[in-house]
C-alpha cells in the first residue's frame, strides 16, 4: 500500500511538473548578440519570459543571411528581420509575415568622413561609394541622390562586403551606403575618425522598421507569439524607465560586450526600440510597398494582410 502510495505521489507530481514546463520558443537573430536585441536580453534577465510560460532561446545566425529562410521552413519559431526585406522576401515567394517589431525607425545611413569632401549629397557627384548588399541599399541610394537632382550613373558603386568602415577610413570610397547610424559612427570615433551621417528619411526614403519580428504564416494563431511579444513590451518599458539597470542586465548576461562601442550602442538605440512592438503602423507598410515598386525593386505591392497582421 505505501508503494503504490508513493508511485501514486510520484506520478503525480511528475504530471504537475510537466503541466508547469514552460513552452520553448526559438528566435533567430539577423545578427551576432548586440545591444539591438536589449529588450529580448532584459525580458529574459528579469524572467519576463519565465512568467508569460516561457523557455525562449536566442540563437545568433551562422550566417545572417539564411535568417527569413530558415524561419520560413520551421527551422525556428520567430526570426529578426528587416521591414524592407520583408517585401523582397514576398516577391521571392517565401512564406513569412511580421507579426511584432523591435525597432521602430530606420538605422540605415549614407556615411562620409566629417573632414572629407563631401559636406552635401550633391558632393556625392563622381564619387565612390562603398555598399555591401546590393538591391534595397542602392534604391535608398538612388532616391537620396535625386533629392539633390542626382542620378545613379553620377556616381560609382564600390563593393566592400561588409567592411564598409574600414573602406572609409582607408580612402576606398568617400561614402557608405547601409551603415547604421548606431554603430557605425562610433566605431569610427572609437578609431580616432569623425564621421558625419545623412539620413535616408531626410532625403525622400519613407520611414520604415529596422527590425522586425517574423514568423511562418502557419503559427500565427499559436498562443506563444502574443506572450512573447507582451514579454517583449514589458521588457521596453523597464528600459525606458530603468535604462542603467538595464544595461547592468545585458552585460550580465553578454560581460564580453561590455565596453566602449556598446555602451554608446546601447543609449544610441534606447529611444528606437518599438514600445508597443505588437502594434502595426499599416500607412508605414502601405507607403513603404508603393516606394519600392516606384523603385523598381517589386513589381507589385502586396496586400498587407499578406505581409503583416496585428495579433488579438
Amino acid at each position: 500500500m505505501i508503494r503504490k502510495t508513493l508511485l501514486a505521489m510520484a506520478a503525480s507530481l511528475f504530471l504537475a511538473s510537466a503541466a508547469q514546463a514552460d513552452d520553448k520558443l526559438s528566435v533567430l537573430l539577423e545578427w551576432f548578440v548586440n545591444p539591438d536585441h536589449t529588450p529580448l536580453v532584459v525580458a529574459d534577465q528579469l524572467g519576463l519570459f519565465k512568467q508569460a510560460g516561457l523557455d525562449v532561446t536566442l540563437i545568433p545566425p551562422t550566417d545572417p543571411s539564411i535568417v527569413p529562410r530558415a524561419v520560413a521552413a520551421g527551422e525556428a519559431d520567430i526570426g529578426i528581420h528587416y521591414q524592407p526585406n520583408l517585401f523582397l522576401d514576398h516577391a521571392a515567394g517565401v512564406p513569412l509575415i511580421r507579426f511584432g517589431t523591435l525597432v521602430e525607425t530606420p538605422l540605415n545611413t549614407l556615411t562620409v568622413l566629417a573632414d572629407g569632401p563631401v559636406k552635401d549629397i550633391k558632393d556625392l557627384e563622381g564619387k565612390r561609394i562603398g555598399f555591401s548588399v546590393s538591391g534595397f541599399e542602392e534604391v535608398l541610394l538612388s532616391r537620396m541622390l535625386a533629392s539633390a537632382g542626382l542620378s545613379r550613373d553620377k556616381v560609382e558603386l564600390v563593393n566592400v562586403n561588409f567592411a564598409l568602415t574600414p573602406s572609409l577610413i582607408g580612402g576606398k570610397v568617400e561614402a557608405t551606403i547601409g551603415g547604421f547610424r548606431n554603430f557605425e559612427l562610433t566605431q569610427m570615433q572609437i578609431e580616432g575618425h569623425t564621421g558625419k551621417s545623412f539620413f535616408p528619411e531626410d532625403y525622400g526614403v519613407p520611414a520604415y522598421d529596422e527590425l522586425i519580428f517574423v514568423t511562418h504564416p502557419a503559427l500565427l494563431a499559436d498562443t506563444r507569439l502574443p506572450r512573447f511579444l507582451d514579454a517583449v513590451e514589458k521588457a521596453s518599458i523597464y528600459l525606458t524607465n530603468h535604462p542603467q539597470e538595464a544595461f547592468n542586465l545585458f552585460i550580465r548576461a553578454y560581460p564580453n560586450l561590455n565596453d566602449t562601442l556598446n555602451r554608446k550602442a546601447f543609449d544610441d538605440t534606447l529611444p528606437r526600440f518599438a514600445k508597443r512592438p505588437a502594434a502595426l503602423d499599416k500607412n508605414r507598410y502601405e507607403r513603404f510597398g508603393a516606394f519600392l515598386k516606384e523603385e523598381g525593386l517589386i513589381k507589385d505591392a502586396p496586400a498587407l494582410t499578406d505581409l503583416a497582421v496585428e495579433l488579438r
